[in-house]
């Protein structure tokens, strides 16, 4: 073997780690570590490699497909794998690949692909795509997506495919809800992939997860009569051999087809062209498109390679990229301390909008890119819709990561996680930090105060109104500025004052919580409190050893509230703002503590309670506490599927641990 063919090989060993990385990534655990245009252009090298050497590695993702099913959901084999397509960027390749056939092009939608099972009309099963062989069963998450019909006129076995997918509309909306800046989804297939593959189908219908089906596998029995199957919108045998009318017989079903349309040699540029004008208004996330023969005999006598069907190809949009010039990196910070980079530079036009932004998403991006402000650089639009830059052609590296916080001029500090540098400010007085954690302090679990969101509470802060907690009940001495402000009046003043006014009477875990001690959620709270009797000075007084000797409170924790509660600081500013509160105690009763010390955990659908976070509450109202995992501490699992494989119920079997109904549970402890 050659020395050449040694570097490459070593090449091939070295694409194939990056790769495998960033689809672990991407589809098991919905994150991105490098953009789809760096993806490609490593995918695209190692097959070019393979193609050279004619050596495949084991373990290259050219050879497979899809991510590995994770253990929280039962898996099973589909009937037959499911295999990706060719793909192509050529519209002079997708045109001459008819060969003279008509075919049938449609949107590639980017979301998460799902198998359908009915039998005798009814929605029988639904299974995820996997990882081409084994899919995970969503069943319960299928019947709440949004227009998924669970039941079909056809009587037979029928087996389609089809996108799960969420719009952009309800992406951004769903998004607008997450005040975290870096809790936020990246994109809607990410949201989607984590909708669909939800423990609780409660929350994959609060996320209007919706099918679109693209392909009939298989229409098998049925109605035994010509007029039973007429009156059923049956498969006819013309349908059966046409893509175009498996269409129309889906659509008959009641199932939403993806936008499709006929083509020929002669008309297929054309029809490119015009879906890649829609891609501008095009509500759902799309990737490309999919050409298809419409013959499907035909198509289905062409065969299949090894990891591809010949019957179709993708035709993945080639990214209008422009080059430009990097003027300046903004570097934002956000309650938790990370500082996020985005490029700022002479404005482009792509894909019929002006940009002048990007975000680089973190420190190891802005190495890998080798910026330097000045640079020349090139951008796209990932799916045609979401500004990245592709290249840097100059890579002059000289741009200096900030050590100092652009808010608050802090200390900086670099730190490393999943695969990635991320810049942090370390100063916990940031202004920043102290939006995030006023906002915190106002919301629904801690003192519940209306009229105040994060953009108000930022006017606040930077007007001088509040520094502290205590000063949200002196906005009074305010009052002429506050009304002038954009967006107030007199009225919206007066109910921001008598909100805040009801907030003076609480209860001791909604201060807790409120405070924003580190690693202290709205759950231990109400543990802290309830294990001290709500009495905060026995609270504050406790050290490490008696609050990590709290069923739930562990070491962590525990520390974290011994050191907020030595800081001379934070506990002077505690008892200004105690002098404006008015701290009731919880009516308490034997009943109301039954389970106290007891610890469960919930998984699947319930029937009982309107989801699993309506069971939680009641268990932590009686003084028990809800994990996320069995363990030898558990008391017992609440699972309506006893016979389940799931990961959970195999654990508590092997634990010697109960699982119990929910009907069981209320029985025994309720």
């Amino acid at each position: 073997m050659s020395n050449h063919t040694d570097t490459q090989k070593e090449r091939m060993q070295e694409l194939i780690g990056l790769l495998t990385r960033a689809s672990k990534a991407y589809y098991a655990e919905d994150r991105e570590i490098m953009s789809n245009f760096e993806y490609d252009r490593l995918y695209d090298e190692l097959s070019r490699l393979e193609e050279e050497t004619g050596i495949i590695l084991a373990g290259s993702p050219t050879q497979q497909v899809g991510y590995e099913a994770v253990d929280e959901l039962p898996k099973e084999a589909h009937a037959s794998p499911m295999l990706s397509l060719s793909k192509t960027k050529d519209r002079e390749e997708l045109r001459s690949w008819l060969g003279g056939h008509e075919g049938v092009l449609s949107w590639k939608l980017d979301g998460l692909t799902v198998v359908l099972t009915y039998s005798g009309g009814t929605l029988l099963k639904a299974v995820t795509r996997g990882n081409g062989e084994i899919g995970e069963v969503i069943t319960p998450n299928a019947r709440a997506f949004t227009n998924i019909p669970l039941r079909i006129p056809f009587k037979g076995e029928l087996v389609l495919r089809g996108e799960a997918v969420i719009s952009y509309p309800d992406f951004e909306k769903i998004n607008a809800g997450i005040p975290e800046v870096e809790d936020r989804y990246k994109n809607p297939r990410n949201l989607c992939s984590g909708s669909v593959r939800q423990l609780d189908p409660s929350i994959t219908k609060e996320r209007h997860v919706r099918f679109i089906a693209f392909s009939l596998v298989s229409a098998e029995g049925g109605e035994e009569t010509p007029a039973q199957a007429q009156s059923a919108g049956a498969l006819s045998p013309a349908e059966a051999g046409s893509a175009l009318g498996r269409f129309a017989f889906l659509r008959r079903q009641g199932f939403e087809v993806v936008e499709h349309v006929l083509v020929t040699e002669e008309t297929i540029l054309g029809a490119v062209a015009d879906f890649a004008e829609k891609t501008r208004d095009y509500e759902i996330p799309s990737d490309g498109l999919v050409l298809t023969y419409e013959d499907v005999a035909y198509g289905l006598s062409l065969g299949r390679t090894a990891k591809a069907p010949r019957h179709s190809i993708a035709f993945k949009w080639a990214d209008e990229t422009a080059e430009t010039t990097l003027r300046e990196i903004e570097w934002s910070a956000s309650r938790t301390g990370l500082i996020n980079p985005v490029a700022v530079f002479d404005p482009v036009e792509l894909e019929g909008t002006t940009v002048t932004r990007a975000s680089v998403h973190n420190v190891s991006i802005v190495r890998e890119l080798g910026l330097g402000i000045g640079d020349r650089i090139t951008v796209y639009k990932a799916n045609m819709i979401i500004p990245q830059i592709a290249e840097n052609l100059t890579r002059s590296g000289r741009l200096q990561i900030p050590g100092r916080c652009p808010v608050c001029n802090g200390p900086t500090e670099i730190r490393s996680q999943n695969d990635a540098q991320s810049l942090y400010c370390i100063n916990p007085d940031c202004p920043a930090k102290q939006i995030k954690s006023f906002t915190q302090f106002v919301s629904r679990d801690a003192m519940n105060v209306d009229g105040l969101s994060e953009a108000t509470l930022e006017k606040f802060i930077d007007s001088g109104f509040i520094r502290e907690y205590a000063d949200l009940y002196h906005l009074d001495r305010y009052r002429d500025r506050i009304v002038r402000m954009e967006g107030f009046g007199e009225k919206s003043y007066r109910n921001l004052i008598a909100s805040i006014d009801a907030s003076r009477k609480t209860v001791l875990h909604r201060l807790i919580f409120g405070l924003g001690i580190d690693n202290v959620g709205a759950a231990n709270a109400k543990l802290l409190c309830r294990a001290f009797d709500y009495e905060l000075p026995a609270l504050r007084g406790a050290d490490e050893s008696a609050l990590s000797e709290i069923e739930g409170i562990g070491e962590v924790i525990a520390s974290s509230i011994a050191t907020y509660f030595r800081n001379p600081e934070k506990c002077a500013q505690l008892d200004r703002l105690l002098a404006e509160l008015t701290l009731e105690k919880p009516e308490s009763s034997d009943a109301a503590a039954n389970l106290a010390g007891l610890t469960f955990v919930i998984t699947g659908s319930l029937e009982h309670y309107a989801n699993r976070d309506a069971l939680k509450a009641e268990i932590e109202a009686r003084g028990g506490k809800v994990s996320g995992s069995v363990s030898a501490k558990t008391t017992a699992l609440i699972n309506n599927d006893a016979a389940s494989t799931s990961n959970k119920n195999k654990t508590a079997k092997s634990l010697g641990v109960p699982i119990l109904t929910e009907e069981e549970f209320m029985e025994r402890y309720l």
